[in-house]
């Protein structure tokens, strides 16, 4: 996204205490893994589409409340505004990011978590970084790295293992795996795309926006596909409310707002860590709370995928080191390195 301000000075921010970035990190590593459990219970009896909507719609709705809320506060003690009507131009970035975020990248992995389990599908979509790599190179018409293309290879590796039947345990859901293949396309094509496009100054409020336009495309989809009639809401599950509770919450409030701290005070080399941790918790609450087994053929492709990505990680060059993604959008500060579609 734009990055407002590059040829201002910028007062140097003072050193957090490590006890901040330990707890910082911690709800970026555990909240964000833990959101793949927590999709698959929502789509046990919600409808994906809708349920997401109504996540991103929330949350969004939550946080643009929030702005106003400390805008009119500020202005009250005489400070200057610190969110500005948004233009026009802005909400077609913001409907175009949204709509590739969060329809096309966390839509898929709820509709993908019916038939696939979740910690397959936060392996997966931790390759996601790669990709966006490789679009970024293609939109600058820079020549990727030899990490980026190996990394690539060696995570498209992984998936064809996981898509190899194993005598003794049940072949996963091609149509599954192939929806979480669009989710890392579109979310990674989203986040390069939110570089370009024009957006607020204020980075937050961009992620307002992106949420609301994102959650609207989602709750279109759900009625394109007719979810409105299949849904019961007598026959929700109380494991479903709490999940997409969860979701809108932690995942896209709390943990992004943690997200978002650490990018202004740490180096984004330290701050990426999370997209390859995300896939060891989610695989781990996965066997604990939802007894998903993990097969050899389900280890090897695993350290596959998350070795490809933490080379890939730990091999950008010093320059790169800059502000990056975010969960639930691509969302300022720009330059991301996201893990994924949770």
């Amino acid at each position: 996204m734009r990055r407002a301000g590059h040829n201002q000075c910028v007062t140097p921010r003072p050193t957090p205490s490590t006890i901040s970035v330990v707890v910082a990190l911690g709800l970026v590593y555990i909240v964000w893994g833990s959101t793949y459990l927590a999709i698959a219970y929502v789509v046990e009896t919600l409808p994906p589409f809708l349920a997401a909507g109504a996540r991103f719609l929330v949350a969004g709705a939550l946080l643009g409340a929030f702005l106003l809320a400390q805008d009119r506060w500020r202005r009250r003690r005489g400070a200057s505004a610190s969110v500005q009507a948004p233009r026009w131009i802005e909400w077609r970035t913001a409907l175009i990011v949204g709509t590739l975020l969060l329809l096309g990248g966390n839509g898929m992995v709820m509709v993908a978590e019916q038939t696939i389990p979740s910690g397959i599908a936060a392996v997966m979509i931790a390759t996601t970084p790669i990709w966006m790599n490789l679009f970024d190179a293609a939109v600058t018409r820079r020549r990727p790295s030899y990490l980026a293309v190996g990394g690539l290879l060696v995570g498209l590796v992984g998936v064809v293992i996981l898509l190899l039947p194993e005598e003794g345990f049940e072949r996963l859901d091609p149509v599954g795996i192939g929806l979480l293949i669009v989710a890392e396309l579109t979310w990674a094509a989203g986040s390069v795309y939110a570089r370009h496009g024009p957006s607020p100054a204020n980075g937050l409020t961009g992620t307002s926006m992106q949420q609301l336009a994102g959650g609207m495309s989602l709750v279109l989809a759900a009625l394109i596909v007719g979810e409105p009639g299949r849904l019961d809401l007598g026959s929700v599950s109380a494991a479903s409310w709490l999940g997409l509770a969860y979701l809108t919450v932690f995942g896209s409030l709390v943990a992004f707002t943690a997200y978002v701290w650490l990018l202004n005070h740490v180096a984004v080399s330290t701050v990426s860590t999370y997209a390859y941790v995300n896939p060891i918790v989610a695989v781990a609450l996965g066997m604990l709370f939802r007894g998903e087994e993990l097969s050899p053929r389900t280890l090897l492709a695993a350290a596959l995928i998350i070795g490809a990505v933490v080379a890939m990680v730990s091999g950008r060059p010093r320059d790169a080191e800059e502000p990056g993604p975010s969960e639930a959008a691509s969302l300022e500060p720009a330059d991301e390195l996201d893990g994924g579609a949770a």
